[in-house]
């Protein structure tokens, strides 16, 4: 697997090493610090469950404070070094938390919580934008699914670790805080191995005002809309697992009458479901940023979950359930297999919408889009304990609650691929390309990551978009004949995407001028446009669109290797043409030599 090669490289490995560590430590020390706070262990005046609440907020507060500046300096500053910075403050924080820990002081636990969080805040917007700087195009894919597999796998092993330390009779806290102050050294040692990753605007003014520059980045975010609509993904999924997450410990105390350890047992099963489907994520995709795999993993988190809210009850103890009790009984592995494949189908939802936002977002302002990312999705994850904490306080089930969950997640899906139909279209063509095609790409780094610019294919077949869409880690608008549109469901596929009819100027002269509208609109706001001078399209015409509107011209050329039911063709991008010297001719030339063809 790439991923496993991926590991093995210094470009990455100590990255991922890195960034797991904090996200261990981090939980780590949080559920430590729940654990204290929950029985009351803590020196102050309020109670626990309000400590407790208290202490999610205290963490996430930072990100809405400080994530407009920390994207400004991932943006300006060399990130390797501000990662290091990053891991000594939290070599401090550990330090001070530790003095917490033993003089059991609920203030001095809160205001290292805090810093943590401001940590978090400030790792976040270069944890993400280094990725496109360090992996090739292929490989973000298997480098993002490791990273949410880490991810999860630290959150499973950081909250039982946590817990377990900070239990110790008698030498509990000390413990604890020795774990913690070891992982943030192993983690900044780590940070020591990162290749550097240079400034991406070094020129870049920092400004300090959190809410106008917070605005700021909301402005960089939703400047390509698939980006936008892709944070608003991302944030959705961690609502909705916040939101279920909340639901484990009365999931396996009241409904299951399980103890501690089946809560755990939970959330392991679930974790790993998240790791299994972020490689199976990396499997499927292939060598691209697969979009089409995000509404496969929609259905899951709908489906699986109004299945839970069913078994759930069913699966309920008469009396108290144990680890082994709850494994060696039928009636639970059906919840078991509910939660794992919940954790899998999020694997598959977030992994393309974190790949796609990385990809698509411009260098220069990157970090400070993901920053964007990590302000709304702190947003969200807020709004989810609120959701949470009014809907259980005002005697909603939790299987009422996961119905819920499920009946959101669905409208919030559809409303994201209504909103970019490209996800529906990326499905179609995965599916296509899965079942009764092979695809072969090469020279797929000619075609520009960003800007507009004219594709130019032959013409095979009917299918030829689909799968030059299978390809492209870009979304392209397609031109083709008027009739394709007419075809059951492929004509659908196509409006979907986007596609601009065209027809000839003797039968529909009105829609071939609109058509030649459209193109121009289309690159004038930077986007994709493929077109086939061997179809309907005239040399005329593809003349006027290259006149219209300059830009690069990318020749493209299908070649089909074999026919039949299970039929391969290859997809080979040639190096672009300049403005200039992009004639009809020209292109056309290419495009034959790229076949391999004469004529």
């Amino acid at each position: 697997m790439r991923s496993a090669a991926l590991l093995r490289h210094r470009r990455f490995g100590a990255f991922f090493w890195t960034q797991f560590l904090g996200a261990l430590n981090d939980n780590v020390f949080r559920n430590a610090l729940v654990i204290l706070f929950a029985f009351g262990a803590a020196a102050t005046r309020l109670t626990p469950d309000v400590l407790v609440n208290l202490a999610s907020g205290v963490f996430v507060l930072p990100f809405f404070l400080f994530s407009a500046t920390a994207g400004q300096l991932a943006d300006k500053v060399e990130k390797t070094r501000i990662i290091r910075m990053v891991k000594l403050f939290e070599i401090a924080i550990m330090a001070f938390a530790a003095l917490g820990f033993a003089l059991e002081s609920a203030s001095l636990l809160l205001v290292a919580l805090f810093l943590m969080g401001t940590h978090s805040a400030f790792f976040g917007p270069v944890k993400f934008s280094i990725l496109p700087q360090h992996l090739r195009d292929e490989e973000l894919v298997a480098g993002n699914a490791l990273v949410e597999m880490g991810t999860f796998v630290a959150i499973l092993l950081g909250t039982v670790l946590g817990g377990v330390l900070v239990a110790i009779a008698g030498i509990g806290p000390a413990v604890a805080s020795a774990a913690t102050i070891g992982l943030a050294v192993a983690g900044w040692a780590a940070s020591r191995w990162i290749p550097p990753a240079p400034a991406a605007d070094p020129g870049l003014r920092i400004r300090w005002n959190p809410v106008v520059e917070t605005w700021r980045l909301l402005g960089f975010a939703r400047a390509v809309r698939g980006v936008w609509v892709s944070i608003l993904g991302i944030s959705w999924f961690w609502c909705y697992g916040t939101l279920l997450l909340a639901q484990f410990p009365g999931l396996g105390r009241d409904l299951l009458g399980g103890d501690a350890h089946v809560v755990t047992l939970l959330l392991s099963v679930f974790s790993i479901g998240v790791g299994v489907g972020c490689m199976l994520c990396e499997r499927l995709s292939g060598d691209v940023v697969e979009l089409g795999l995000v509404p496969l993993g929609a259905l899951g988190l709908t489906v699986f979950a109004l299945d839970l809210a069913h078994a759930a009850p069913l699966a309920g103890a008469a009396g108290g359930v144990d680890v082994a009790g709850f494994a060696a009984s039928p009636r639970h592995w059906r919840l078991a297999l509910d939660l794992a494949a919940l954790g899998a189908s999020g694997g598959l939802f977030i992994v393309p919408l974190l790949a796609f936002v990385q990809q698509q977002s411009d260098a220069a302002h990157r970090s400070r889009v993901i920053a964007a990312n990590n302000v709304v999705n702190a947003l969200a994850m807020v709004v989810a304990a609120i959701l949470g904490i009014a809907l259980r306080t005002g005697g909603v089930t939790i299987p009422r609650l996961l119905v819920l969950t499920a009946v959101l997640n669905a409208a919030v899906a559809l409303s994201i691929f209504a909103a970019v139909p490209e996800f529906f279209l990326r499905l179609v063509i995965w599916l296509l390309v899965h079942t009764v095609r092979r695809v072969e790409r090469r020279g797929l780094e000619h075609l520009p990551r960003h800007g507009a610019a004219v594709v130019v294919s032959n013409h095979v077949g009917v299918v030829d978009a689909l799968l030059i869409a299978s390809v492209s880690p870009r979304p392209v608008r397609f031109v083709l004949d008027h009739a394709v549109f007419r075809i059951p469901i492929l004509g659908c596929v196509f409006r979907a995407g986007r596609a601009i009819p065209l027809a000839s100027r003797e039968h529909e002269p009105v829609l071939l001028e609109r058509a030649h509208d459209e193109i121009a609109a289309a690159l004038a706001a930077g986007e994709l446009v493929c077109i086939f001078p061997e179809g309907r399209l005239t040399t005329a015409g593809a003349a006027r669109i290259l006149a219209r509107t300059p830009v690069p011209v990318v020749p493209l050329a299908l070649r089909r290797r074999s026919r039949g039911v299970w039929s391969r063709t290859e997809v080979v991008f040639g190096p672009p043409l300049a403005p200039a010297e992009a004639t009809v001719e020209a292109v056309h030339a290419r495009v034959l030599a790229l076949r391999d063809e004469r004529r």
